[in-house]
């Protein structure tokens, strides 16, 4: 377990840092938003990114702060994490010709597994609270605060989202032995579906539709989790896992 805290301890700590940074920049930038929102959707080059300039704009800062850290910063920077910390959890070490050594310790591979898929789970999703606990701090800085609580509500809304990502990816790392053809074709699917949902008429076949500014904004009027939607998602991490472990548990080096 030390071995795995350690191989993820910088990894997690640069995805903060971007994480963190991204978030300064953009909550700092409010006084300037709100000053230019008129020239900044005219620069919009199409009608989604104008929609949601409007969205933001008539949402106040909590939409700013939703749309700039969870939809943007986290969807980005948190689907990078989750794809990378987990493409290489067993085909790393296959690919190194570390995996008999690994499975020969004496621990389960049960328990190895899940050492490895919760030290992966929790460096793609505490970076998101971490950073999230900054924003009144940030917010001071402009003249204006946003409630806490229902951020971290959207903490957990996030984290669902990006865990699903993460057990997929994870699920393939038991399957494959290329860390690199995993993480690439990942990447290639999470960013065309990015892609789609700034296409209008595609827009609701994108699975960032599950964590776009109109699902915060609800948390943050309702100050509750939509659990119809939630549950589903932690479900299908769960189940993702279940299958990792079946197949983890018939591999061969």
């Amino acid at each position: 377990m030390e071995r795995t805290l350690r191989s993820y301890l910088l990894p997690t700590l640069a995805y903060f840092l971007l994480l963190e940074a991204m978030l300064a920049a953009a909550l700092l930038y409010w006084p300037n938003f709100e000053e230019n929102v008129g020239a900044l959707k005219a620069m919009a080059p199409i009608d989604l990114l104008k929609e949601m300039v409007d969205t933001l704009a008539q949402g106040g800062i909590e939409a700013y702060v939703t749309g700039q850290h969870f939809f943007k910063g986290c969807n980005t920077l948190g689907t990078a994490a989750a794809v990378l910390f987990s493409a290489g959890a067993v085909a790393g070490e296959v690919h190194r010709g570390t995996f008999e050594i690994w499975i020969a310790r004496p621990f389960s591979r049960r328990r190895l597994l899940l050492e490895r898929w919760v030290t992966g789970a929790l460096a793609v999703c505490v970076p998101i609270f971490l950073t999230t606990l900054t924003v009144p701090w940030l917010l001071s800085f402009v003249d204006t605060q946003v409630p806490l609580q229902p951020l971290l509500l959207c903490c957990v809304r996030q984290s669902a989202f990006l865990l699903c990502i993460y057990s997929l990816t994870f699920l393939f790392s038991t399957v494959f032995d290329t860390p690199m053809g995993i993480a690439l074709s990942m990447l290639f699917a999470t960013s065309m579906a990015f892609a789609i949902y700034l296409v209008k008429v595609v827009t609701h076949w994108s699975i960032y539709r599950l964590t776009d500014i109109e699902v915060f904004m609800k948390i943050m009027d309702r100050g509750e989790l939509d659990w119809s939607r939630l549950g589903p998602m932690i479900a299908l991490s769960g189940v993702l896992l279940l299958v990792s472990l079946r197949t983890f548990a018939r591999k061969v080096p």
